[in-house]
């Protein structure tokens, strides 16, 4: 397999969500290699990084925005996730040796009072997956633990999760606090009970309905680190 015909089957086995020979999904490539094999062979014969990460971005934005439409859900968008992950394993040692650059930083967390993190888990995978450098403080997140990292990630970019009606006032105090200290940073938010009206209200600079939405909102305020 020449290295260009290497690199297009990653990015497509990103796109439908094959990690391995061994992942019985999706049913028409059971038995086909997968992007951690292919990664491999492409790294082994000398492909690019670089173009490796395109590959699998473009992937990873085609399996979005099927998404983004309904014509495809949440189980393909973390198959796609996986996948995208297993690239990044054979890609790590490239991206510490500043070999290959990411987009930025993301601080992303559920705010306080909320434990809910399925649809946070999602935006992580999916927004890591489309090159960037995710840092995830979880859930039940106060606004000094967003503000320490704001600090020890100088140009991030941060995220706020929510899925409850009742910590809204917690969202919108933690935007107002990073505003105030930090005028400079960008801030998106996301969650069931928000909407842009409510987003522009609290004062943050976007709103994500679904990660393809939190993927687009990251990449027009991407500055390689």
């Amino acid at each position: 397999m020449e290295n260009l015909e290497l690199i297009e089957k990653i990015g497509y086995c990103v796109a439908r969500g094959k990690v391995n020979t061994a992942s019985p999904f999706p049913k028409d490539l059971i038995g086909e290699e997968g992007t951690d094999e292919l990664t491999k062979k492409a790294l082994d014969a000398s492909c690019e990084p670089e173009l490796i990460l395109k590959a699998c971005n473009d992937g990873m934005q085609i399996i979005g925005e099927k998404f983004g439409r309904g014509e495809a859900f949440v189980p393909e968008l973390l198959m796609s996730a996986k996948a995208m992950n297993a690239v990044m394993a054979h890609l790590k040692p490239f991206f510490k040796a500043g070999t290959v650059k990411t987009k930025g930083k993301f601080v992303l967390g559920t705010v306080a009072g909320d434990l809910h993190d399925i649809g946070k888990n999602l935006v992580s995978m999916v927004v890591e997956g489309n090159g960037w450098e995710v840092i995830d403080l979880g859930v039940d997140v106060n606004t000094a633990k967003f503000i320490a990292n704001i600090k020890e990630n100088p140009g991030c970019t941060v995220g706020l999760s929510a899925l409850l009606t009742t910590t809204m006032a917690n969202m919108f105090k933690t935007v107002e606090e990073i505003k105030a200290q930090f005028p400079e940073t960008k801030v998106i938010v996301g969650g069931a009970p928000l909407s842009m009206d409510a987003a522009k209200k609290m004062g943050a600079d976007g709103y994500a309905p679904n990660p393809q939405g939190a993927v687009e909102f990251l990449n027009s305020t991407a500055i390689s680190i």
